[in-house]
């Protein structure tokens, strides 16, 4: 009976057919993506690009999601050619050849790759971590402490993924002794060369997608948290730093769409209460090429905004140009500062690594008596987090990096301990918590998130004590 089925399907299956149906399926879930987000903004009016970018956005995130897309029909595709192959063996050869071929050439080798990937993937993830979870410096109580009435030190974290329901997640925020949300919506221009980034098309009141930024850090509000509304231009290719434009009329164009963007902002900050506003993050190239129009802008927002303002500069070539410090409440500086020169350094070697950084910082401190604020630092999961803290991974990257909960966890130990105490130090906004993290997927990805890693309780343990008087004032 088994013979005579499988006889029938080898006999009648047309395999154009399949082939046909697998590419409809793959383009039609583009098309079918690309309705429904249509669906989701159509309010908003949008542009092709704008809904491009949403879907990139909220879809595929950081392009893993778009990765595995492909991979997943490629690999339908593979299937597909693997069947072609062997229904031409079995029509061939006969039944015997068919089943020792498929073994020998099909499931072998699958088995194979998929136990060297489980070998591969548990070598760099395999680590020998003695690192015992102090339970005592979790915070049970279900409210903000509001340290920072007491010593001024923003105790924040940079947070993604707000998409339904979060009341949880940011239960789990408080438990680790947070108390600043660094809220981040994303603007968006196609690259370097782009000379109108995209404004919103809602000119008064906001869109579907501010509505649960809103939304959301109304809920925050009500539990105790201090927000830092911190809007980020991001482009498909490229670097915010490197904004290029080839005359001052396309300089010019370029910052009214960004002043439009900002300005909008603005008002979502003072609309929702938020203590704190950054009015740009990591627009090196613009800052010194105008920094009369950002003189003008933060005159603008302070019409709008009655909050904290600061702006983001990278700690490398940047916010030692930045002229309107004066104008502003913090110096932010993104400080992803190189700390050492090897891989799975101890302790006392990061922590010496913060040496010449410190002395500069406090340089510059002088110069204008403006507390600092590291509007972003974080380190991944990875044995070389301290040598470039900047560097982005994937997830992709456990299959030839070494992953280290260890290094990451001993990075943001140096930091507490050599920049927390600092007089000048307003505190930091940590590099990144993803809503949606898993215990198991922590244990394997490289990523910057600190949750469910050691990380997170040398934050909560930090983050849950008052600095003292006498600790400020050294």
């Amino acid at each position: 009976m088994l013979q005579k089925s499988f006889n029938y399907v080898v006999s009648n299956v047309k395999l154009r057919n399949i082939f046909g149906t697998l590419l409809s399926i793959y383009l039609g879930s583009w098309v079918f993506a690309y309705f429904i987000l249509v669906l989701r903004i159509h309010d908003g009016d949008r542009s092709f690009t704008e809904i491009s970018n949403i879907i990139f956005e909220q879809i595929f995130p950081n392009g893993t999601y778009l990765m595995i897309h492909h991979a997943f029909f490629g690999l339908l595709i593979l299937i597909f050619l693997c069947i072609r192959y062997f229904i031409q063996v079995y029509k061939k050869y006969g039944a015997t050849t068919f089943f020792k071929r498929l073994g020998l050439r099909f499931l072998l080798p699958i088995g194979l790759v998929f136990l060297g990937f489980k070998v591969l993937i548990y070598n760099n993830s395999n680590e020998d971590n003695n690192y015992i979870w102090d339970v005592s410096a979790i915070n049970r109580t279900g409210k903000v402490k509001r340290h920072f009435e007491y010593d001024g030190k923003q105790r924040g974290m940079s947070v993604f993924g707000w998409r339904g329901d979060k009341s949880e997640a940011m239960d789990d925020l408080i438990k680790t002794n947070i108390e600043w949300i660094a809220v981040v919506p994303f603007l968006y221009q196609e690259n370097e060369r782009t000379k109108v980034m995209d404004t919103p098309r809602v000119k008064e009141g906001y869109d579907r997608r501010d509505s649960m930024f809103i939304a959301n850090i109304q809920k925050m509000k009500e539990k105790g948290l201090y927000i830092h509304l911190k809007p980020h231009l991001w482009m498909s290719d490229g670097w915010r730093s490197d904004v290029s434009m080839d005359s001052e009329e396309e300089w010019e164009t370029w910052f009214q769409s960004y002043r439009t963007n900002m300005l909008h902002y603005a008002r979502m900050a003072e609309f929702t209460g938020a203590e704190l506003f950054c009015v740009g993050t990591e627009l090196r190239s613009s800052i010194k090429k105008q920094p009369e129009a950002w003189c003008g802008l933060i005159a603008e927002i302070k019409q709008i905004y009655s909050g904290k303002l600061t702006y983001a500069a990278n700690w490398y070539d940047e916010y030692e140009h930045v002229v309107f410090w004066d104008e502003l409440d913090f110096i932010g500086i993104q400080a992803y500062f190189p700390l050492t020169d090897t891989q799975n350094p101890d302790l006392e070697t990061i922590k010496k690594g913060w040496g010449p950084h410190l002395q500069s910082l406090e340089l510059f401190f002088k110069q204008y008596e403006k507390p600092i604020l590291f509007t972003e630092v974080g380190y991944k999961s990875d044995a070389l987090a301290t040598v470039k803290p900047w560097e982005w991974g994937n997830a992709l990257s456990i299959l030839h990096r070494k992953k280290s909960d260890r290094t990451q966890q001993l990075a943001y130990e140096a930091l507490f301990q050599e920049v927390w105490h600092k007089e000048w130090f307003a505190g930091m906004h940590i590099w990144e918590w993803n809503t949606e993290s898993t215990p198991e997927g922590a244990k394997t990805n490289l990523n910057f998130s600190p949750r469910f890693k050691p990380a997170e309780n040398v934050i909560s343990k930090w983050y849950g004590k008052k600095v003292k008087n006498e600790a400020i004032q050294n």
